[in-house]
């Protein structure tokens, strides 16, 4: 239930040994989490539902 705004690092995806800050692209509220941690993700996936 974190809110968020625009531009806030939502989560940090590990691709090649490389780490990625994902960035929100609008604000919101985090309601719901789609995805475990360390749990293989593809590209365009979702991994929230913000309101």
């Amino acid at each position: 239930g974190d809110d968020i705004k625009a531009g806030d690092t939502v989560c940090i995806i590990e691709a090649m040994k490389m780490f990625n800050r994902i960035e929100a692209d609008f604000g919101g509220k985090i309601v719901e989490i789609l995805v475990e941690n360390g749990q293989p993700v593809e590209y365009d996936e979702p991994l929230f539902v913000v309101k």
